[in-house]
C-alpha cells in the first residue's frame, strides 16, 4: 500500500540519500554535493527554501518529491517548481511517480499557485512519455539557462561598474 507523507527533518538523511540516487540516475553524480546538513538547514531551518514529499510502498521508502515556491511577473502570482521527482527502481510502473506528482499537484492547486512547472532530460523518454500522458505542457520555445559556479563568479566582478 501507498502512503505519500511530508518530510520532516527526521528524513534529512534519508532526502539526502535519495538526492543522491537520483543524481545517479540523471548521470549526474559526479556534481551531486548535497549533505544533510544542508537539507537540514535549507528544508527545515528558519527559512525553508524547498518542501518535500516521502512515499512509502509497504513501509519501504520508494522515492520522493522535492518543490518550492517561485513567481511569475507575468502571472502576478507564484508557481511551484518541481525540483526533484523520483522513485526507486525495483519500485517504479506501481504508480508511484503519479501519485507523488499529483500529491504536489494538489498542494499548488489547493495554495492557489498558478502552476506546476518542472524540468525533465532530453534523454530521459520514459519521462517525456510519463508527462505527455499526463497532459503536460512542453514548453519547447523556452531554454534553461543557469549560471553556476566561476561563471557566476565572472558575472558578478560587472556588478556596480
Amino acid at each position: 500500500m501507498l502512503k505519500i507523507r511530508p518530510a520532516t527533518k527526521d528524513d534529512a538523511y534519508l532526502l539526502k540519500t535519495l538526492i543522491h540516487e537520483l543524481a545517479d540516475y540523471d548521470k549526474l553524480a559526479a556534481e551531486t554535493i548535497v549533505t544533510e546538513e544542508d537539507v537540514l538547514r535549507d528544508g527545515f531551518g528558519a527559512h525553508p527554501k524547498f518542501r518535500a514529499l516521502i512515499a512509502e510502498w509497504d513501509g519501504q521508502v520508494a522515492g520522493y518529491a522535492l518543490f518550492f515556491e517561485f513567481y511569475s511577473s507575468f502571472q502576478g502570482r507564484a508557481g511551484l517548481f518541481l525540483e526533484d521527482i523520483f522513485v526507486r527502481p525495483p519500485l517504479r510502473k506501481k504508480g508511484i511517480g503519479t501519485e507523488l506528482l499529483a500529491a504536489v499537484a494538489k498542494i499548488a492547486w489547493e495554495e492557489e499557485y498558478f502552476c506546476l512547472r518542472w524540468e525533465v532530460l532530453d534523454w530521459n523518454k520514459p519521462a517525456i512519455e510519463f508527462y505527455k500522458q499526463l497532459g503536460a505542457e512542453f514548453l519547447d520555445e523556452w531554454r534553461s539557462v543557469c549560471l553556476i559556479g566561476d561563471a557566476m563568479l565572472a558575472v558578478t566582478e560587472k556588478a556596480g561598474k
